[in-house]
């Protein structure tokens, strides 16, 4: 019977490395955010640091071996998450950075040896950054068949005009896969195709990032900004068409089916470090003559989110395994379910912890507030919660029929039945 709770032995000393190093390595850091020139931070901070993670075999967790990375899978990736997840520019420094790391298996998955060459390798190794731009703000980003950009083939060149917007990291990347629509005439889901552009080509203009819940404050091409872009007859060479013409809503599913599942991983790492301070501090404050952690209401938050907690782990590592055994595909309703969940859990957890902390909470002394803001983003990105729960929801429904009078659990057509089915043990007992 093949049902283990346990983490391979060799892969916990991994992980147990990977937790020391973000508690005392990346997590100090994170007051001095800002503080370094982008130079300084990049080569002089981070780069020692992705040495380390790279001497321990953890860099690039998520890609096969042929592609730079460990070939691990996605459930030790999902165990890595829980960890890294706690401190938010662990990503970067572990080379599994959201947009990069969807792009990367976009490109491994459609990419020509050319284009690998050219944007992958490069990628992985951190020497460029990259986007993915699909938003539109004159469209529901929930229904990407939608989207109006276009590319037009006009000799060996892709002309494209158009609108995309909160296309994350864009006002740093030295390249961005757009998704234009390539032939509206096809059907619905083979009109897109993913295009490259690079930066500095004319008539594209990232003119801004856009200023958010997370980030009210507008801070051009800070990592983690979400840009508006404009594409004005930009032109492309051929070549920069990834995977095939109408290929593109496949090729999305490529790094948006993984993307969910790290999203959703991180976010219980997050939610586990606002369990932190909830726990610490209803063990350290008093009122009414007894410490917090006495208040009955206390308890029940601490209660609530721990079960929360424990719940999404179950539902997430289930959909990570599930993704190793049948690809992510055949893993969408697992997938769903986690992220949906756990966007949920993130909020809730952060809110409790913020409410026992008071006006504390409420402040920038703590960093509960930052984290409030930032969950409101959690059922939104990578698709909206409503969308992800139609997918459960049609999942679910394939496994039932519709029958016709009663209900199959009708209890007078069920007794007729078992009385005809039993009537010799009846005989025998009268």
């Amino acid at each position: 019977m093949a049902w283990d709770f346990q983490t391979d032995p060799e892969f916990q000393k991994k992980l147990d490395w990977a937790k020391e190093f973000v508690a005392n390595e990346l997590i100090p850091l994170e007051p001095l955010l800002g503080e370094f020139s982008d130079e300084v931070w990049q080569k002089e901070i981070l780069a020692p640091l992705k040495q380390k993670v790279k001497d321990q075999d953890l860099w690039a967790c998520h890609l096969e071996k042929e592609l730079g990375g460990q070939g691990y899978g996605q459930l030790p990736l999902a165990l890595m998450n829980l960890v890294t997840g706690r401190c938010p520019f662990a990503q970067e420094v572990f080379g599994n950075m959201a947009p990069d790391s969807g792009n990367a298996e976009l490109l491994a998955e459609g990419g020509t040896e050319a284009q690998k060459e050219k944007w992958l390798w490069p990628n992985l190794r951190g020497d460029i950054r990259s986007s993915f731009a699909i938003t539109e703000p004159w469209v529901a980003g929930t229904d990407p068949t939608q989207i109006q950009t276009t590319a037009v083939l006009d000799g060996d060149e892709w002309v494209i005009n158009g609108r995309k917007w909160m296309i994350t990291n864009a006002s740093r990347s030295d390249f961005i896969i757009f998704m234009c629509v390539t032939d509206a005439d096809a059907p619905v889901h083979q009109r897109c195709s993913m295009i490259v552009v690079e930066k500095g080509t004319p008539g594209m203009d990232v003119f801004r990032d856009i200023p958010t819940m997370h980030h009210p404050v507008e801070s051009f091409g800070e990592l983690g900004g979400h840009a508006e872009i404009t594409l004005d007859n930009v032109r492309v060479p051929r070549d920069n068409l990834i995977g095939e013409v109408g290929g593109g809503f496949i090729l999305s599913q490529v790094r948006l089916g993984p993307g969910r599942i790290h999203h959703a991983t991180r976010w219980l790492a997050e939610a586990e470090r606002a369990f932190d301070m909830l726990c610490e501090r209803a063990q350290s404050r008093f009122s009414f003559g007894k410490p917090y952690s006495k208040h009955q209401m206390i308890q029940e938050y601490i209660a609530d989110s721990r079960i929360d907690i424990e719940t999404a782990k179950l539902l997430t590592l289930n959909a990570a395994w599930k993704m190793d055994q049948v690809g992510h595909h055949g893993a969408r309703a697992e997938i769903a379910m986690a992220k949906v969940y756990n966007a949920k859990v993130l909020y809730n957890v952060v809110d409790r912890a913020l409410q026992v902390h008071g006006s504390l909470g409420y402040s920038c002394d703590m960093p509960l507030e930052l984290m409030y803001r930032s969950a409101r983003m959690a059922p939104l990105v990578d698709g909206a919660n409503e969308v992800h729960k139609v997918t459960i929801a049609k999942s679910e429904l394939k496994r039932y029929t519709a029958v016709e009078g009663w209900p199959s659990e009708h209890v007078p057509t069920r007794k007729e039945a078992a009385l005809k089915r039993f009537e010799h043990l009846l005989e025998a007992n009268s």
